[in-house]
């Protein structure tokens, strides 16, 4: 073959490759999707989670919890739980017959069928949550206050990431002025910002009535709410150690009368409120949220709840939360393998990062946090992107570049399949004794650029040469770019304008009709 030849085949297949990458590709032929199936990773051997388990079903039994309010103990005290020095006790027996007849493969359904979710067994879903206090300016590299119109905007990127499959809210609207404010208007910004799952929390069990009458007119009526919930409550019905928290328990209660799948959130902080031995934070956490699992179920036996151990870690130079850090990855791995270990639908955090920006520090962090906890198998990863400073800020272009990490770690929790095609024993015979000596051009390289592999949005792979020619591009002007250009574009029709007259009638929205549609 002559040069020229040569030149023009290996022309032709990169030309060929090119446009087989510019080709839409149907969900089920990508090289990922919504829910691959993980567990690699076991931090704990079965023994570990056993002796876990025990020391859980002791706690619970000796120690219990503190404050119960009192429709509390009247639901958990008709099942068998006893009162001792005021505190809450469950039997062992009680425990174990809850966790026998607790809720199984539920989905978490979305506004848009495409995108609902079954999180049970090792499936893995990515996901948002926080309630940062600030946004991040990379632009300015400075943090400013965080506000309703961010929280509908990250919405509206969230609705544009293939690889964030659920969006919980991941800031805490400072211009809203009332507990009432932030409680509706935070439920009113994330649903009409995206089609997919949504979920938030609440400080009121009143408010809790209030956003489930907006979701029976969104959803077209009581009834069809109740069929296809599409929000959930982020409950932290505990104030580790092992203490009720008041208004959110009535919040679990009024959620799960009216068929709200409740997130049963423990979110202790190893070295400060919970033990600094990380087995002993992980015991902790299983017994905390076996007593939610507990009580929702003697309220509505039945109820649709995730189990969700959430410890952080601690710098114990410092005292300061550390989400970012290795440990991270270790204590939530250990929730998700109890998660399992109980057959429940778990949900815990990683992904957030220490560094207040999205450079190098935060790569890593989010990279080891997030990608280590997936291989477990974990369900629902929450704040899994655009979480900066250990929560306390979030970035709209973190969500971006995070979405291109999520992508390749949701590639390793898929691993590699192994089969007589994949195998490949013909292929590379036919390339070494027919020729031409690679696979750059044969059909099997060109059948699976898709389902094989996955392609960053955001990521540069250019060559040095070409990163030059190109102006040096980095990954934050790209994903600045990209912010501004779904942010001028993307205005999701979420709510119908009948129902949202009614909803503006009948509730105190706060963001604005303009700011929802394009401007010019």
């Amino acid at each position: 073959m002559s040069l020229a030849e040569n030149q023009s085949r290996r022309r032709g297949g990169r030309e060929a490759r090119q446009a087989m990458r510019a080709k839409p590709v149907p969900l089920a032929e990508g090289a990922v999707r919504p829910g691959m199936v993980g567990g690699q990773y076991k931090p704990l051997t079965q023994l570990d989670m056993e002796r876990i388990h025990e020391t859980a079903l002791k706690l619970l039994e000796t120690v219990g919890f503190g404050s119960p309010i009192p429709s509390c103990i009247e639901a958990l005290t008709a099942k068998g739980a006893f009162l001792k020095n005021g505190r809450l006790c469950l039997p062992r027996t009680l425990v174990e017959d809850t966790i026998a007849k607790a809720a199984r493969h539920f989905p978490l359904y979305a506004r848009d069928p495409k995108h609902d979710l079954e999180p049970w067994g090792n499936k893995v879903y990515f996901g948002t949550a926080g309630a940062a206090v600030h946004v991040v300016d990379i632009e300015k590299r400075e943090y400013r206050e965080s506000f309703l119109a961010d929280l509908y905007d990250a919405a509206r990127i969230v609705d544009t990431c293939e690889h964030i499959h659920f969006f919980q809210r991941v800031l805490t609207a400072r211009d809203m002025i009332t507990g009432h404010d932030l409680d509706i208007n935070t439920l009113y910004g994330s649903i009409a910002g995206t089609t997919k799952h949504v979920g938030t929390s609440m400080v009121d069990p009143v408010h809790v009535e209030e956003c489930l009458k907006i979701l029976h007119l969104v959803a077209g009526g009581e009834d069809k709410w109740r069929e296809r919930p599409f929000v959930s409550q982020s409950n932290c019905f505990v104030v580790p150690p092992l203490t009720f928290a008041e208004d959110a328990c009535k919040c679990l209660e009024v959620a799960a009368r009216g068929g709200m799948p409740v997130l049963l959130l423990s979110a202790a902080q190893a070295g400060a409120t919970a033990p600094a031995a990380l087995a002993g934070t992980v015991v902790q956490a299983v017994a905390e949220c076996l007593m939610g699992l507990c009580y929702i179920n003697a309220v509505v036996p039945g109820a649709k709840a995730i189990w969700g151990p959430w410890p952080f870690v601690s710098d114990l130079r410092t005292g300061a939360m550390s989400g970012g850090s290795g440990e991270q990855a270790l204590i939530t791995s250990a929730c998700a393998q109890m998660g399992h270990f109980y057959d429940l639908t778990v949900g815990s955090a990683a992904g957030m990062c220490d560094s207040k920006m999205p450079d190098i520090q935060a790569g890593y962090e989010k990279g080891v946090t997030a990608g280590i906890s997936a291989m477990t198998g974990i369900n629902l990863m929450y704040e899994s992107a655009g979480m900066h400073a250990s929560l306390l800020g979030f970035c709209l272009e973190s969500l971006l570049i995070d979405n291109d990490m999520l992508g390749s770690i949701n590639r390793n929790v898929r691993g590699i399949e192994v089969n007589d095609a994949t195998l490949s024993f013909e292929v590379i015979s036919d390339v070494c004794l027919v020729g031409p000596g690679h696979y750059l051009g044969s059909d099997q390289t060109l059948s699976m650029m898709q389902s094989e592999y996955m392609y960053p949005k955001l990521g540069n792979r250019m060559s040095p040469k070409e990163w030059n020619e190109a102006g040096k591009p980095d990954i934050l002007e790209r994903a600045i770019a990209k912010k501004n250009e779904i942010l001028s574009t993307h205005f999701p029709e979420t709510i119908s304008r009948e129902i949202d007259d009614l909803i503006r009638a009948n509730h105190d929205i706060k963001l604005p009709r303009s700011y929802m549609q394009p401007k010019g």
